[in-house]
């Protein structure tokens, strides 16, 4: 059996008209995730004077969307209580959001098979929300695209604080995560995904980076570690 047959992307279409039972495929939906999201348990360290905590795109124009399969408020909460460790312990905070110019014209807009439907942001649409800051010593990153690397300062800032290590979080999985964790790999940074304080807008999507992009670039691990391996380089 291939790996993309077990977590259930290989399986072959339900039979037109066949019907479907709702609390089988939610079963297996929750039991093919649990199994995309096994990741490593072990103890590990996080050097605060070397690390930074960047978190992507959780701004008011975004976190409002519906996100699986973490809610976009479970992931906040998870992301303040990262920021909230960091601040404390000495680290680096870098809060990451998407804007553009008044006029839309540095979006980008090259032919595409899928455009997305115009809009226009409100004023606050690019604001980072509340309840995570910006707080003093923060760095603040605004980018104009997916990758929070091309045309920003991110590398300089985190290069000249000495930091060698990226724990990276945010919205959305497969776009401004992903294209920034990839960015960051070929910096040469080292990378940790905290799982939790990331989603995106469908289970499959969030499932594929975390299952077959994730694990060659860096380490995934959950809130709740990340948090032990600040404390245990104290």
């Amino acid at each position: 059996m291939t790996r993309i047959d077990r977590v259930g992307l290989g399986k072959p279409a339900r039979p037109a008209g066949a019907p479907s039972d709702p609390r089988l495929e939610a079963e297996n939906s929750g039991a093919r995730f649990r199994e995309a999201t096994e990741m490593a348990d072990e103890p590990f360290r996080l050097d605060p004077a070397t690390t930074a905590l960047v978190l992507i795109d959780l701004q008011k124009g975004i976190v409002w969307r519906e996100t699986a399969p973490h809610t976009s408020a479970a992931v906040v909460a998870n992301a303040v209580k990262l920021a909230d460790a960091f601040r404390a312990a000495g680290g680096l905070v870098v809060l990451v959001r998407v804007a553009f110019s008044a006029d839309m014209r540095d979006v980008l807009n090259p032919p595409r098979d899928e455009v997305p439907p115009p809009q226009k942001p409100s004023p606050d649409w690019s604001d980072i929300v509340p309840e995570l800051g910006p707080k003093a010593g923060d760095v603040i990153i605004t980018k104009h695209q997916w990758g929070a690397f091309y045309g920003t300062e991110l590398d300089l800032q985190l290069r000249r604080r000495g930091i060698k290590t990226i724990v990276l979080g945010g919205i959305a999985t497969n776009y401004g995560v992903e294209s920034t964790a990839r960015d960051a790999w070929e910096r040469n940074y080292a990378l940790v995904i905290a799982e939790d304080a990331t989603t995106t807008f469908t289970e499959e999507a969030h499932m594929l980076a975390l299952r077959y992009v994730f694990p060659r670039i860096s380490r995934v691990r959950r809130t709740a570690l990340i948090l032990a391996a600040l404390r245990g380089a104290k």
